[in-house]
């Protein structure tokens, strides 16, 4: 039903007081596929004015995934060595580019055609995962965010150090692959040295301004491959269910 959303404020509350009409936000609501939306204060910020509406719309969930798994589960700091599995998608593009603002050493895994677009968007290293499987590589990382999950979590701690995290935010297809990788990692996290996190983001006003701060500042764009008009959601829909956008897919209205 679309969960993110942005838009032109057309009437608020007797108790709201920090919007007003004609105002341009952005923010969370279900129900986001549709012309209007009835959302609660605390779930919504003023649109930067140098981002078009389909860019302030792609940044809520996936940013916060992004930021909060590599900040908070991940505790990413300046100087790590980083690896982003899925880094083309809607949450690795911005994983990517938080992970770089926080100073991290990034190694990106991706497929052929995203090989330049995950580079342009600050990667130091990228890995083609078509012509290389990086749970084979002989370098070790302090963080895996991993945003794919075509990987077992087995195979992705082979190229953890010994006191790493790895952050499962991604599972392949099917409706119980998700929570059964998530139960994989907390399962082994109890026998390795390493630290095996699964994430679930939360909505946070405080990290859509932080991430509002990052784009103003030029770290972080959000990446829109396709946008399609409402009346084509459904066509949206199962372009995104092939699993192969890069970045984000956005509905305009």
């Amino acid at each position: 039903m679309g969960v993110d959303v942005a838009g032109v404020v057309e009437a608020v509350g007797q108790n709201v007081t920090e919007f007003k009409p004609g105002e341009e936000v952005f923010g969370f609501r279900r129900g986001a596929f549709a012309e209007y939306v009835l959302g609660r204060e605390r779930n919504f910020v003023t649109k930067p004015a140098d981002l078009t509406f389909e860019q302030a719309a792609a940044i809520p969930g996936a940013a916060q995934t992004a930021l909060q798994g590599l900040r908070d589960a991940g505790h990413v700091r300046s100087g790590q060595k980083v690896l982003i599995n899925g880094a083309s998608g809607g949450v690795g593009t911005f994983a990517v580019q938080i992970a770089k603002a926080f100073g991290a050493d990034v190694t990106a895994v991706c497929s052929t055609r995203n090989v330049e677009m995950v580079r342009s968007l600050g990667a130091d290293h990228v890995i083609d995962y078509s012509k290389e499987n990086f749970t084979r590589s002989a370098q070790r990382y302090d963080l895996i965010f991993d945003a794919a999950g075509h990987r077992s979590v087995f195979a992705v701690r082979r190229v953890l150090a010994p006191n790493g995290i790895l952050v499962v935010v991604g599972a392949p297809k099917g409706r119980l692959a998700p929570v059964a990788r998530m139960l994989e990692a907390l399962v082994l996290s109890r026998f390795v040295s390493q630290k095996l996190v699964p994430f679930l983001a939360t909505n946070s006003k405080d990290d859509l301004l932080v991430l509002k701060d990052l784009i103003a500042a030029g770290k972080v764009t959000p990446v829109i491959d396709r946008t399609y008009p409402l009346s084509e959601t459904p066509a949206a829909i199962r372009y995104l269910e092939e699993g192969h956008a890069r970045g984000k897919v956005v509905i305009t209205v």
